[in-house]
């Protein structure tokens, strides 16, 4: 028994060396243990043993690569998710405030939204992937604990207070078209506004840092445990918070939106009757021999115009209006269905795991995973607005481009030495293979959003597009 004893030392030391290292301190004692019995049973066969040892080696080396491999993976996903959702409601907000044809009510509350997931990137991704990243350890101390769990839930529940918001807006706007413009004043959207930013404090900062989210033993082991930071909370107010950042305005967006859809298909099916009425009145007028260009002052109820150089008849502009509306309806209904599809499963194991208590266990892995899933709605809104609307995806391309062109201006092409820049005022040059550094900035600058005083008489189009943006 000495004998395997002095065998034994060395490897349990590099097996405790490594399970320190990777954080497996579990996987170093199941293996050290299972060794005990191994050599135990070996004793009378020095070769077995010695298979044994090293097969068990073989399996402690694969789950620590495996162990990495995973760890370098979370990392990523999280370090992507972080940043596409700065990134890209950076670009919303910059795009709204280039573009004067964005700037709409519903996209107000658009901005203010993507304002929102930024902060949640900010403050609620960055230290939960801290945590998730140093195995479970809270390295910010007891105070900025509380901090972190109430702009979590006070985030969370202003983005999900924008959607109803949106939903509602939007509703008038396809049920009550003729009296949205009295509903939705400047004065009422600030309104709007200021509730949806001040009244999720009172389920997050106000029920956090007052304790009452909580039970005292839990208050009185993270007071043992500073280095911990769990949010376990209390059924009342489980049952609150989620109700008012979840359930009741999940309840009004669906109900919202259902409504908008029987109006759309209403509205559809009209404007289906009036392009057929007009069909079947312009045939009868060809086949009579009765020009329909006479009948372009007559007054008329329905949604048609006639076009007087072909003597057809077309739907009028508030038939396009009512197509943009119902188009704005769709995104923004695939952007609530997005947020409930990437919520619902977390504020689903919120409750459950709460109401259900201890004998509902969950494992670690799942409640990451429930977490970073709602998180990834933050960065899901701008590609379904670049994916869904066309007048998004003109003005992201178009920032996009003005980034690029300031870019190059920040670093300009190499010169020879002993050239002065022009003064100012002097008109720019020509763009030749001269004064550029690479094909790519000619092929850039010549396809780029830019357009010469020279070329606006010949392309008006150009010039209409830049007097969308300041």
């Amino acid at each position: 028994m000495e004998d395997l004893d002095k065998r034994m030392d060395p490897y349990g030391l590099l097996m405790m060396a490594n399970g320190s290292l990777y954080g497996l301190r579990n996987v170093t004692e199941w293996n050290e243990s299972s060794l005990l019995g191994a050599g135990a049973g070996a004793l009378e066969n020095d070769e077995s043993w010695e298979e044994t040892r090293r097969q068990h080696v073989a399996d402690l080396a694969t789950t620590n690569w495996l162990f990495v491999v995973l760890f370098v993976l979370k990392a990523l996903i999280m370090v992507f998710i972080i940043i596409a959702a700065l990134f890209g409601n950076l670009l919303v907000i910059v795009s709204v405030m280039r573009h004067r044809k964005l700037r709409v009510i519903t996209n107000y509350f658009v901005v203010s939204l993507a304002l929102a997931d930024m902060l949640v990137a900010i403050w609620a991704m960055c230290f939960n992937a801290s945590v998730e990243l140093t195995n479970g350890r809270w390295l910010f101390g007891y105070f900025m604990c509380d901090v972190w769990n109430s702009l979590d839930v006070y985030f969370s529940t202003v983005s999900i207070l924008h959607l109803c918001c949106i939903s509602v807006d939007r509703y008038y706007a396809i049920v009550q078209p003729l009296d949205y413009p009295l509903i939705m004043t400047q004065s009422r959207l600030v309104v709007m506004l200021a509730v949806v930013w001040c009244s999720p404090a009172l389920v997050s900062f106000l029920p956090i840092f007052m304790g009452w989210y909580t039970t005292q033993e839990h208050l009185r082991f993270r007071r043992r445990h500073p280095d911990l930071c769990g949010f376990q909370v209390n059924r009342p107010y489980a049952v609150i918070s989620s109700s008012v950042s979840f359930w009741v305005p999940g309840v009004i967006m669906i109900l919202m939106y259902y409504r908008i859809y029987i109006e759309a298909d209403r509205q559809e099916r009209m404007l289906y009757r009036s392009k057929v009425a007009t069909a079947l009145l312009n045939k009868h007028l060809q086949i009579n021999g009765i020009s329909a260009a006479g009948l372009s002052t007559i007054p008329s109820d329905t949604a048609t115009m006639v076009d007087t150089s072909s003597g057809e008849m077309r739907p009028c502009a508030a038939s396009s209006k009512m197509k943009r509306e119902r188009k704005a309806a769709r995104t923004l209904g695939i952007i609530m269905s997005a947020f409930l599809a990437c919520w619902l499963p977390f504020f689903l194991w919120y409750i459950i795991t709460t109401l259900c208590g201890a004998e509902c266990h969950c494992p670690q892995a799942v409640v990451t995973a429930v977490f970073w899933v709602g998180y990834f709605n933050s960065a899901l809104n701008p590609i379904i607005y670049a994916y869904f609307n066309r007048e998004f995806r003109v003005a992201f391309k178009k920032t996009l481009q003005s980034c690029c062109y300031h870019l190059l201006l920040l670093f300009p092409s190499r010169t020879s030495h002993g050239h002065t820049p022009p003064p100012r005022g002097t008109p720019p040059p020509q763009i030749t293979n001269s004064n550029v550094s690479s094909a790519a900035e000619i092929h850039f600058l010549n396809n780029s959003s830019l357009v010469r005083l020279d070329d606006c008489a010949k392309t008006p189009e150009l010039v209409r597009q830049s007097e969308d943006v300041i």
